[in-house]
């Protein structure tokens, strides 16, 4: 397929071999017109099976449990839920794909996570801290530890494994310390709103958010901006573009899931904090991975860590930067997590580092490094978050939770193993 645009030509033969146009044979058809735009689609969809096949499966599994619970999943309320339910794994997930891709893992972020929020517990409730301060002071902590353990694996050589092993065993231990095994609570309410609070009410009375609104439509012009951009940047590298029919039926799709999804928060309480939050993640994070050096040198590094040194990549300095970035997030994830329970809790974090494992890799992380995105990290974790919430409204015992969500992982591994037995051949 070359860069321009396909054009159905009316006199063209058909694509089956046949001499023209005619009802459901040629490309001049409604038909045909379909055939041709189905084809596209397909060969895309291969082309890039991994950047769509969790997309592809989380839309699956929303039209399961939506037939499955009568129509109970997609309802506002619950929809609102699954984020606050799942916003520090999200956040987790984020910081540990960058991990992953860099080729490194990371097991204690639930323990950073833990004795970051008991710590923003103890300076706010023991010691009167104003809750912005304490929040500054738990990142700072979290930048730390993660930190510690980037020195241990980037200039000492140990692997990540076994520093991040030792570091949740010490920050678990720590945790239990800091609090003396009781819970430290209540939080002020600024503190809490970060993973219970909405924005607030403005404008007239519509029967919906008129803030979220807004948002959402902001969101459609801005993604819709650059689709364009980045398909006329393609145009101008000559490089290999969508079809148009193709591209117009994908800026649709986003149309219409975007609406969508603004109309069901916008008729309960508006845009949760934490999804801003997220945002924010998200467009940082996803920014500096594709277009910063500094991202582009985390892919190297996961990808072939020699030549990426034979090239010039400071592979110490970077690997040091993806710890701390991932210490960071762990805290935020950890005081997130402390104001959703409204207490610093000894118990807190316990397998948080297993959640945000399984939901890069559901996203599109790959075992041997240097394959992931940071939205795939996103949609991996809503997957775990859709399925999970999905399973306990019809019922599904823990048990049986917890074998599906394994056999969900397994699968998401398989099948990266197979893609790259695919690529080879």
């Amino acid at each position: 397929m070359s860069g321009t645009d396909v054009t159905l030509d009316k006199n063209a033969p058909a694509p089956g071999g046949g001499d023209g146009p005619g009802p459901g044979r040629g490309s001049g058809g409604p038909a045909g017109g379909l055939a041709v735009l189905a084809s596209e689609l397909l060969r895309s969809v291969r082309t890039n099976m991994r950047q769509y096949g969790m997309l592809i499966a989380l839309g699956v599994l929303v039209v399961i449990f939506q037939i499955w619970t009568g129509g109970d999943l997609l309802m506002p309320g619950n929809v609102t839920n699954i984020i606050l339910q799942n916003g520090y794994i999200l956040i987790l997930a984020i910081g540990m794909m960058i991990v992953i891709i860099n080729g490194h893992i990371d097991l204690s972020v639930g323990s950073v996570a833990a004795f970051s929020g008991a710590a923003s517990a103890v300076l706010i409730v023991n010691h009167g801290v104003p809750w912005p301060l304490a929040l500054t002071l738990s990142l700072l902590i979290g930048a730390a530890a993660g930190a510690w353990q980037g020195f241990w694996v980037a200039y000492i050589g140990i692997p990540s494994f076994i520093v991040t092993l030792a570091g949740m065993l010490l920050f678990r231990g720590a945790t239990q310390l800091l609090l003396d095994g009781q819970s430290r609570g209540p939080f002020p309410r600024g503190f809490q709103n970060m993973s219970q609070g909405y924005l607030p009410e403005v404008g007239p009375y519509t029967n919906y958010h008129n803030l979220t609104l807004l948002l959402g439509l902001l969101v459609v012009a801005v993604v819709l901006f650059q689709e364009w951009r980045k398909r006329q940047q393609q145009r101008e590298y000559e490089l290999e573009v969508l079809p148009r029919n193709l591209f117009l039926l994908k800026c649709a799709a986003i149309v219409a899931a975007t609406a969508a999804f603004t109309m069901t928060l916008a008729s309960y309480r508006g845009v949760p904090v934490v999804l801003l939050i997220l945002s924010g993640l998200l467009i940082v994070l996803g920014y500096v991975m594709r277009n910063a050096v500094l991202g582009r040198h985390v892919y190297a590094l996961g990808g072939n860590r020699a030549a990426a040194q034979l090239s010039g990549v400071k592979d110490k300095r970077v690997t040091m930067a993806v710890f701390i970035n991932m210490g960071v997030l762990a805290a935020l994830a950890g005081c997130v997590f402390a104001g959703r329970l409204n207490a610093g809790t000894p118990g807190a974090g316990q397998l948080f580092e297993l959640e945000a494992i399984a939901a890069a890799f559901i996203g599109g992380a790959s075992m041997s490094g240097g394959v992931g995105t940071v939205l795939g990290a996103v949609i991996g974790g809503l997957v775990l978050g859709v399925l999970n919430n999905g399973m306990q409204l019809v019922g599904i015992g823990p048990d049986w939770q917890s074998i599906i969500k394994g056999l969900v992982l397994l699968a998401a591994v398989g099948f990266d193993v197979w893609n790259k037995r695919r690529a080879r051949t």
